[in-house]
């Protein structure tokens, strides 16, 4: 049965509500106040931070064959989605208790959070080739991260306002973003689960078909070849996404002097620019394909931590917001349309779950990476390093053929 434009604007609004969570908490607000405040300015800090961060996506890495596979078999994809809202969003509500000094109990609840974002990520994107179809999935998939950034500018405004109402309020913007994801998340019901379950066979069990799950990728991946080398470039050029989300906040703080109030203003500005950048990004791919719009964006973050890491002046770094906020959206928004591209049809939660694992294997080694030079050499030298990523990856990338429609897409290696 094909989509409906509700199902469409309900699945756009999964991407509005958990944008809150990964700018308020693990960007903007999170990352800073857990430095300053639970971790008392401890030097270790953004070593603990990157590395809680690092533990949740681990996690991700084991569940995501198992749970991909289990959404599938037992057609619940929308309910495992909508159990891993409810799950991101609590933790980040009981975020609130964690005062000075609770370094460990913060950290659990942010493994807990992220872990629960990071797989609802891959629910949500496993939707995609079913509401989509090979002329429009890159502008689909634009929808939502456009959807997304709204929802971050959104809670952004919010957690200003919260700011300025007094003193000590800060702890407040982490409640305001558990309830936001989860009332921003409520439309995404009306998204419709297409498949229809099936039995286990004997002797199988939910263990067996997890390991049976990654035993399979590691032997089809090589099948499908131009899908295994781009999920090596992804790997590599999100490992640099993953570190400038967790640690783009600390950065303007420690570095430039930034005040609370004016890192929020600037990831609005980056929000904007990001909405800008999928959109754009989006339709472009669908004109020229996936191969270029994805180039040019590993180009812009390739300038974005070159400069980042020379820059001196506030007025400096909104330029360099600007840019990184449209090369985030489009570089987010294209890597998910050429996964949808390349997937055989009808196992889409399956290869959702690949892309969900080499992504958050990204985030274990970028965030991990960031944290712990930035903590020996500063964050000037992090972020330099950081560029590496999408250097990488970019040379991967032009060394890809990708068909443009999925229907009649043979990839293969140039």
């Amino acid at each position: 049965m094909p989509p409906r434009r509700r199902e469409i604007f309900g699945w756009c609004c999964f991407d509005f509500a958990n944008s809150a969570f990964t700018t308020i908490i693990i960007t903007v607000v999170g990352a800073p106040y857990f430095m300053a405040a639970i971790a008392e300015g401890d030097p270790r800090g953004p070593g603990w931070w990157g590395t809680a961060l690092a533990a949740s996506q681990a996690a991700v890495i084991v569940l995501s064959p198992l749970l991909g596979a289990l959404a599938d078999v037992r057609a619940a994809k929308k309910r495992f989605l909508m159990i891993s809202a409810l799950v991101c969003g609590t933790a980040t509500l009981a975020l609130y208790f964690a005062g000075p000094g609770d370094v460990m109990l913060a950290l659990g609840l942010v493994i807990v959070a992220n872990l629960a974002f990071s797989l609802g990520e891959n629910f949500c994107a496993s939707f995609l080739p079913e509401i989509s179809r090979s002329d429009n999935v890159g502008r689909i998939s634009s929808y939502g991260w456009a959807f997304g950034y709204l929802g971050g500018l959104l809670s952004l405004v919010l957690a200003l306002v919260i700011i300025k109402s007094g003193e000590g309020r800060v702890a407040w913007t982490l409640v305001m973003t558990g309830v936001f994801f989860l009332v921003g998340s409520l439309p995404t019901l009306l998204l419709r689960e297409r498949a229809r379950p099936r039995s286990l066979a004997p002797g199988e069990t939910w263990v067996g078909l997890g390991w049976r799950q990654l035993v399979r990728m590691r032997q089809e991946l090589p099948q499908h070849r131009s899908l295994g080398i781009f999920f090596l470039a992804l790997t590599l050029y999100l490992a640099g996404l993953a570190a400038v989300v967790a640690f783009a906040g600390a950065y303007a703080m420690t570095e430039l002097g930034m005040t609370q109030s004016e890192v929020i203003a600037l990831f609005a500005v980056l929000q904007l620019a990001g909405i800008a950048g999928a959109y754009g990004f989006g339709v472009l791919q669908d004109r020229i394909g996936a191969k270029p719009a994805l180039g040019w964006s590993l180009v812009l973050w390739i300038i974005v931590c070159g400069w980042a890491a020379l820059c001196t002046t506030k007025r400096e770094f909104y330029v360099i917001g600007v840019l990184a906020g449209a090369a985030m959206g489009s570089l987010q928004s294209s890597g998910r349309a050429v996964v949808a591209l390349l997937s055989p049809a009808g196992r889409s939660g399956e290869f959702f779950g690949y892309w969900g694992f080499f992504g958050k294997l990204a985030a274990v080694i970028g965030q991990m990476v960031f944290g712990w030079v930035a903590s020996a050499g500063g964050y000037r030298l992090a972020i330099a390093c950081n560029a590496g990523f999408f250097v990488a990856g970019l040379l991967i990338v032009l060394c890809l053929r990708i068909d443009r429609h999925r229907d009649d897409a043979h990839p293969i290696a140039a």
